[in-house]
């Protein structure tokens, strides 16, 4: 992979990861933990992972859709 992008895809995990762990919104934390998300996929697509990867972006969108059900439902 590209130095640039390895730099720049790891930045974006980065990034996710700490606004995860500071973010107290619930809302804002599952919008930060799929921007972790797309920071790793591309990792796991240039270690040769194609599997994990299909697999991780099909469960992703789906989790997030739960959690922002249960989360909804917790604050009403």
């Amino acid at each position: 992979m590209i130095v640039a992008l390895q730099v720049a895809f790891g930045l974006v995990a980065l990034l996710g990861a700490v606004s995860t762990a500071l973010t107290r919104d619930s809302y804002g934390k599952v919008i930060s933990l799929g921007i972790l998300v797309a920071g790793i996929v591309p990792f796991i697509v240039d270690r040769g992972y194609l599997d994990v990867a299909i697999t991780v972006s099909l469960i992703a969108p789906v989790v997030t859709i739960f959690v922002l059900m249960a989360v909804r439902r917790a604050e009403a």
